[in-house]
């Protein structure tokens, strides 16, 4: 290995750009706070075209001392994908105006695809400084990252603080409607099925989604009681408070919707042994739809392979795991299923259909 005398200046200031585009990293996660809590998308969406900077500055009342940082924090914004910058004709004059991107739209709060709840949750400080504690976490053995910052188990964490775990809530509802996007077109994974069982399928964006696709179908909602308490249902779709270490309710199928990565490889082989009985009854044999990540650094894109480590490191924090498909298979075998098909869903997340 080259030590540092003998590298050319050229991969010095190579290596210097690297770091200080992670150093300052963080300052991404807060301009896209800084756009949600102001509400920009949304401004831009009802603006019903491009706006200008003097527009936008307006409707923010912007004291004028700040309209400049405010158009470094747009332009940043726009290089990176969130904003375009295009140029209008107004009054017989050209001008700069901004328009939403596909990354933006997603953060329009009244949209039926709104990421916008993913932003306040994760970006809340409550969870994101928790960060901060990597040094001290990563020397005590079976520990998360939440139980050093914030005194319990993330999932304790939710059950004792009901604002919290709303917001959890309505986060994972809105990365749902995403993942339904794909769904949609993966009917063939639900005909011929006369039940289904959604584990952690929180308030139930998902399963209300299939069970209008497949009206007989009966799709049950499986999650923590305090989550589902106050739940109504519809003729085919029912709200089940529980724990999915002790049973699971019987069904044709299970589906696991980004729940493995939370848990370690212990605690999934336990979960996939309850899924696998609760679909192996009356002599019938169904399946476990699984929606998660799998790592695939030899096929992926590089963007791709560097969302995928980055949510593996977010979930060890909890000490889950994102997995290949090695690992997944081994799971699946040590579970005691003896067949799986993996099958692309959204840009980073996979279908995998396990059988008994």
């Amino acid at each position: 290995m080259a030590s540092i005398n003998e590298r050319s200046a050229s991969e010095m200031f190579q290596g210097q750009a690297l770091l200080y585009r992670h150093l300052y990293a963080f300052i991404d996660s807060m301009c896209l706070k800084w756009i949600v809590e102001l509400r920009i998308p949304d401004i831009i969406h009802n603006h019903a075209k491009p706006i200008t900077l003097p527009e936008l500055v307006s409707i923010l009342q912007i004291p004028p001392t700040k309209v400049g940082q405010v158009q470094s924090l747009m332009r940043y914004l726009s290089h990176n994908g969130f904003f375009e910058r295009v140029r209008i004709h107004e009054n017989f004059e050209e001008k700069e105006a901004y328009a939403l991107t596909a990354a933006s739209e997603l953060l329009v709060k009244s949209s039926d695809l709104s990421l916008a709840p993913m932003v306040e949750c994760v970006l809340d400080p409550t969870l994101s400084d928790s960060y901060h504690h990597l040094k001290k976490w990563v020397h005590q053995e079976d520990v998360t990252l939440f139980k050093i910052s914030l005194g319990s188990h993330f999932w304790d964490f939710l059950t004792k603080n009901p604002a919290y775990n709303e917001s959890f809530n309505d986060a994972m509802a809105s990365d749902s409607q995403i993942s339904n996007l794909a769904l949609r077109d993966c009917k063939l994974v639900f005909e011929g099925l006369e039940s289904i069982v959604d584990v952690g399928g929180g308030t139930g964006t998902t399963a209300t989604i299939i069970s209008q696709a497949f009206p007989n179908l009966k799709c049950i909602v499986f999650d923590r009681p305090q989550v589902v308490h106050n739940l109504s249902g519809t003729n085919n779709l029912a709200f089940v408070g529980g724990d999915m270490f002790s049973s699971i309710p019987k069904a044709d199928a299970v589906l696991l919707k980004w729940i493995l990565h939370n848990w370690s490889d212990k605690d999934c082989v336990k979960i996939l042994k309850n899924c696998k009985e609760a679909i192996s009854t009356n002599g019938k044999k169904g399946k476990v739809i699984i929606i998660d990540v799998v790592i695939n650094e030899n096929q992926d894109q590089h963007e791709v392979t560097e969302l995928k480590l980055l949510m593996d490191v977010n979930m060890a924090c909890v000490n889950g795991k994102e997995r290949s498909e090695e690992e997944w298979k081994k799971l699946f075998k040590e579970a005691g299923f003896q067949g799986y098909k993996i099958s692309p869903l959204t840009g980073y997340l996979s279908l995998i259909e396990i059988y008994p």
